[in-house]
């Protein structure tokens, strides 16, 4: 088998102290467990680590007992929950802990930020650090691959994605049939799960249209029309499927200039791999037709990715105007705005009139094959 370095082994080290707890989210299979195998073993001190699917492992903590907290830890000074919002209270039980328990460190994965985040906001207000774990990103793959090497592998990459499983192997079937396997129903068993769905078909397919509307603007109302479903549970099942990580949104960006569009949100997949699977298509590059939407998803959630890992707060936005003119995407940081526009084929193009009239001290740059890599 074959490992990958992650950026998040440095982090979480960096930011593991005592009476502190690192929360660690990411959706299914993208490699939590074995960055976990990856930080013990970087540890100079001794870990305990614990699976929450396990049933002894959510007896065990269940008492909310201090003494016998204690006398599970014994000597570990650092405690390890993997899938930890399998364990009910487990936010409760954490706090206990940290609160009575000198020197202890703790780190908890969970596939879901459906409880991550609920469970424990109040609870660890100022003792937590949370990192977001996404599929491998290029930012991880330049640390053993030379330019060359990224530019010939750049096309497997747009049509399998970034999985670390698509990655050890080259065979073709075998990569489309993990993917539709993840895609089928594993990447929703958290929301199956915790939030009474009783089966994926309506999720499975309000993903197939996000994925034939990938970078374009897309609103609940119609997206309820076309599955015949009420526009609550449409915003409701876009949440939920945002918090187990397999799509996000990006707002329009306006300062209040009656021309520009706000309303609607762009939504883009995590994964260029799980798209492709909901858009039924794995061919080649050349033989595309949507080639334009699978680099644009490529790109931003790489640039997600790398702004996620830089630990970079900035806003990010697309731009649209009624009359057409459009960024794919804007980063406002420091009030200064940043318009990238997202192209796979090399060509120069100029940035809409609008933009440069309204926003003069804004720029503006080309995002292509030839230089995404000195982006993300």
């Amino acid at each position: 088998m074959i490992f990958y370095p992650r950026i998040l082994t440095e982090q979480v080290l960096e930011n593991l102290a005592p009476g502190k707890v690192i929360l660690i989210a990411g959706a299914r299979r993208v490699g939590k467990t074995v960055l976990i195998s990856r930080i013990t073993e970087k540890i100079d001190e001794e870990t305990l680590v614990l699976n929450g699917e396990d049933f002894t492992t959510r007896e065990q903590l269940q008492g909310q007992r201090i003494e016998q907290y204690r006398g599970m830890l014994g000597d570990n000074t650092v405690l390890i929950i993997d899938e930890a919002q399998k364990v009910d209270n487990i936010g409760q039980i954490v706090k206990l802990m940290i609160d009575n328990i000198d020197g202890l460190k703790i780190i908890l994965t969970g596939s879901s930020a459906l409880d991550l985040g609920d469970r424990f906001g109040a609870a660890l207000t100022g003792r937590k650090v949370t990192l977001n774990l996404f599929p491998l990103s290029i930012q991880e793959f330049r640390q053993f691959e030379n330019s060359l090497k990224m530019q010939d592998r750049l096309e497997e990459r747009l049509i399998f994605g970034m999985y670390p499983e698509v990655w050890q192997t080259t065979d073709r079937t075998k990569r489309i049939g993990y993917l539709n396997e993840l895609a089928s129903d594993y990447l929703f068993r958290d929301i199956l799960q915790l939030e009474n769905i009783r089966n994926s078909s309506k999720l499975q397919d309000l993903l197939r249209l996000i994925s034939f509307q990938t970078g374009k603007e897309v609103s609940n109302d119609e997206l309820a029309r076309q599955l015949a479903m009420n526009t609550k549970t449409v915003a409701r099942y876009l949440d939920l499927l945002s918090k187990v990580f397999i799509i996000f949104r990006i707002q329009g960006f306006s300062r209040n200039l009656r021309k520009e569009i706000t309303k609607n949100y762009r939504w883009y997949f995590y994964d260029n791999g799980i798209r492709n699977v909901f858009a039924a298509n794995f061919n080649t590059v050349r033989l595309r037709q949507d080639i334009g939407q699978i680099w644009e998803n490529f790109i931003i959630s790489e640039r997600m990715k790398f702004l996620s890992y830089s630990r970079d707060y900035g806003n990010v936005y697309f731009w649209r105007t009624y009359d057409k003119q459009e960024i794919d995407l804007i980063e406002e940081r420091d009030g200064q705005l940043n318009g990238y526009e997202i192209k796979w084929r090399t060509k120069i193009v100029k940035p809409p009139g609008a933009w440069t009239r309204n926003y003069p001290d804004a720029s503006f740059s080309i995002i292509n094959p030839e230089n995404y890599l000195e982006w993300i």
